[in-house]
């Protein structure tokens, strides 16, 4: 499953539906906690199941449903469940236990899970602990916006928008969790959302520290998304000359390429490239 971009969709408002699944996004996440005021709890699930009901054809569908062991997220599971959606975004996980949770609630069901791993203080000490149960997730999350109102910090953000100390380092936990645990990084959202320079700078930044994919909150943000998580055409044919070299010369350490030197992580990084755009280096 690709997933470069994720478009939240409140599930309280189905006349977005279809304009969200025409943004080219990846996979919208038809939300079921946040986005929907208590009230509108119970119209949402209504709209989200007559949604999935559907059946395939677009974008994939996540539901993001109330944290787990909540009454709330008894509901939002029995109401969305039988029609099989392509994946749960699970909010404020808190490691392994949580992801267990949900699994013994999904049974049979084996709906790709996306947990959200930073958003209470707890969970970052269990971030290490998802590669227990890797063969269950999609990819993992993260979020600037729970964890401050958690502990009652004014903000995660300086004023011109980068993160603070603290949640840089929550967002290198959540990066270097994910790829422990060998699934997708997912950036988190860039709120501002007119904002299409400084989009376009923050999502190539993840892409940059090794995000693979992110979240949006606007389908106006998707194509700036897929386009930051999209390898170019001079970044693929590198990649392919750097597999095509030590394909040549297996039994080298360190060759040259262009007039520079290019060793072992050079070739895991353009293996993983072009293993990404479904391109089979099994024989190169």
């Amino acid at each position: 499953m690709r997933l470069r971009s994720l478009l939240f969709v409140p599930g309280d408002r189905p006349e977005r539906f279809d304009k969200a699944a025409a943004s080219g996004a990846d996979a919208l996440i038809l939300d079921l906690e946040d986005g929907v005021a208590p009230e509108r709890k119970e119209y949402a699930r209504a709209a989200v199941a007559e949604r999935l009901a559907r059946g395939p054809g677009g974008p994939a569908l996540f539901v993001r449903i109330n944290p787990i062991g909540s009454e709330l997220a008894e509901a939002d599971l029995a109401a969305v469940l039988e029609y099989r959606p392509d994946g749960i975004m699970l909010p404020k996980a808190e490691g392994r236990r949580s992801i267990e949770r949900l699994c013994a609630r999904l049974g049979r069901e084996q709906v790709p899970i996306l947990p959200i791993a930073t958003e209470t203080p707890a969970a970052l000490f269990r971030i290490g602990e998802y590669g227990e149960v890797a063969e269950r997730l999609c990819g993992i999350g993260w979020g600037a916006e729970d964890l401050p109102a958690a502990i009652g910090a004014i903000s995660a953000r300086e004023a011109g928008g980068r993160y603070t100390a603290p949640y840089e380092m929550v967002r290198a936990l959540a990066l270097f969790g994910a790829h422990a645990a060998g699934v997708a990084a997912i950036e988190a959202i860039y709120p501002a959302f007119r904002d299409a320079e400084g989009l376009a700078a923050y999502a190539a930044r993840g892409r940059r520290d090794g995000f693979t994919g992110m979240m949006a909150i606007h389908p106006a943000q998707v194509p700036v998304i897929n386009q930051a998580f999209t390898p170019g055409a001079e970044e693929l044919a590198e990649a392919r000359a750097i597999v095509a070299l030590f394909a040549a010369d297996p039994g080298a350490g360190v060759l040259s390429l262009d007039g520079r030197m290019v060793d072992a992580p050079h070739l895991a990084r353009a293996r993983r490239l072009l293993a990404s755009m479904g391109e089979d280096i099994s024989e190169r």
